[in-house]
């Protein structure tokens, strides 16, 4: 299921994004606190527990988000500032590492790190900034899904209109909280109007 945001906070950051003259110490700022943005948009499917705890008069018993049960999940290296928003929030949760690049003739994208810890039953939330053509995003949570995790839930800042529908064609059991989505992709499969490479944009390599 596609969730697009309709937040004005959210459309504030994402054109924060937009502008070339966001520097890359903002550009990861932005990125961290929408990451933080979505996972409050998405908070109402993720797992909980009742724990008591001390306070000031007494005991209490209050429902907590139950954070041994999530992973997230971040596609290097763009993603990397996202990943820092959910886990700011949700301290305790664990992480998880995947690195794919994408062919600049072909736009496809080659997998060549995995560092994922034991996800069977748990929820996963990925995070990656660029939904374009979806090749990286599909590719990763195809792996993901042979893993058994309980669910799978995608944030992610921005995306052309064709690659979000292939993503929710390909995985309708996966709950995707995006931004924005933007019109269409130009011939270098590049979002229109976008922001550029995040990458890049995030940590000064253009």
């Amino acid at each position: 299921m596609v969730k697009e945001s309709t937040s004005p906070l959210v459309k504030h950051m994402v054109n924060q994004l937009r502008d070339a003259h966001c520097d890359a110490f903002r550009f990861r700022w932005i990125l961290k606190e929408l990451a933080k943005q979505l996972l409050a948009e998405c908070c109402g499917v993720l797992p909980l527990m009742e724990r008591k705890i001390p306070t000031w008069q007494g005991n209490f018993v209050g429902s907590f988000v139950d954070e041994s049960r999530i992973t997230c999940v971040c596609i290097l290296r763009a993603a990397l500032p996202m990943q820092d928003g959910v886990l700011e929030v949700l301290g305790e949760a664990e992480g998880g590492f995947l690195a794919m690049k994408r062919d600049e003739q072909t736009h496809e994208s080659r997998l060549y790190y995995d560092r994922i810890p034991d996800i069977s039953g748990k929820t996963v939330i990925v995070v990656d900034p660029m939904v374009a053509t979806g090749g990286s995003l599909h590719d990763a949570l195809a792996l993901l899904k042979e893993r058994q995790p309980k669910q799978i839930i995608s944030l992610n800042a921005i995306g052309a209109r064709e690659g979000v529908e292939r993503i929710e064609k390909a995985f309708p059991d996966v709950d995707l909280h995006i931004a924005q989505i933007d019109p269409t992709l130009n011939k270098d499969a590049y979002i229109v109007p976008g922001l550029g490479d995040a990458g890049d944009r995030a940590y000064n390599t253009i």
